[in-house]
């Protein structure tokens, strides 16, 4: 157990994205757990990435993840949507995709077994 300040990373992005992000990472050398996912409003794939890391990495990845999870505009058709309601047939929604939620906890303990 390593006596310094450790964080658990818990990144949910896009599963067109998570790929490049997950490369990245394992290139610089930090660990990362990828779990496939499903996004709440489009139902679309995700991905979640777990990461546990010295505080002082954080910022670095923070860094990967804005580079390789940008977020986009994409049109997609309202019956797609799981709950189309009132929103005329034919007109497609835009709507924001991609990007990343990333949430940085502190770690009380961290053990590599």
């Amino acid at each position: 157990m390593s006596s310094s300040v450790q964080k658990l990373l818990i990144i949910i992005a896009a599963a067109e994205d998570a790929d490049r992000l997950l490369d990245k990472m394992t290139a610089a050398g930090y660990p990362v757990t990828k779990i496939s996912s499903t996004g709440g409003f489009l139902r679309r794939g995700n991905v979640t990435l777990l990461s546990g890391l010295e505080a002082d990495a954080v910022d670095d990845v923070l860094v990967m993840v804005k580079a390789e999870c940008r977020p986009r505009e994409e049109y997609i058709p309202v019956q797609a949507l799981p709950f189309p309601g009132n929103l005329p047939p034919g007109q497609p929604l835009q709507v924001r995709a991609g990007g990343a939620i990333v949430f940085v906890l502190d770690t009380e303990r961290f053990e590599k077994i």
